[in-house]
């Protein structure tokens, strides 16, 4: 099992939370799983941003990204180095620390 640390998020998770999942888990995945309502405006599908989070530890783990991914990237709010898209990194046998930023950019919220 690999171990993903949620950092608090004032809304999704005040406490921050702990969890383990199974390789080639998704963090969006992860995160829904254990009761961390992250928006996923697309169905999990790449045509959005607002699953965007921030890999602060094991980052160098994850896979590459996509074109597809690395162009919905640049729209995201808050966009860092370590930025990814919860839909489309899985996990691996490192464990990491995630940070949910403050904003996402979704014009409807679509009740996820």
């Amino acid at each position: 099992m690999t171990k993903i640390v949620f950092l608090p998020h004032a809304e999704l998770c005040p406490a921050g939370l702990v969890v383990d999942v199974a390789p080639g888990t998704t963090i969006l995945d992860a995160a829904l799983d254990n009761g961390i309502e992250l928006e996923h405006a697309c169905d999990k599908s790449c045509a959005c941003t607002t699953c965007h989070v921030i890999v602060r530890e094991g980052f160098d783990s994850l896979n590459e990204t996509d074109e597809l991914e690395d162009d919905l990237l640049d729209k995201a709010w808050g966009l860092e180095p370590e930025s990814r898209l919860g839909c489309q990194v899985a996990v691996h046998s490192k464990d990491l620390v995630v940070e949910i930023p403050k904003y996402t950019i979704n014009m409807v919220s679509e009740g996820h």
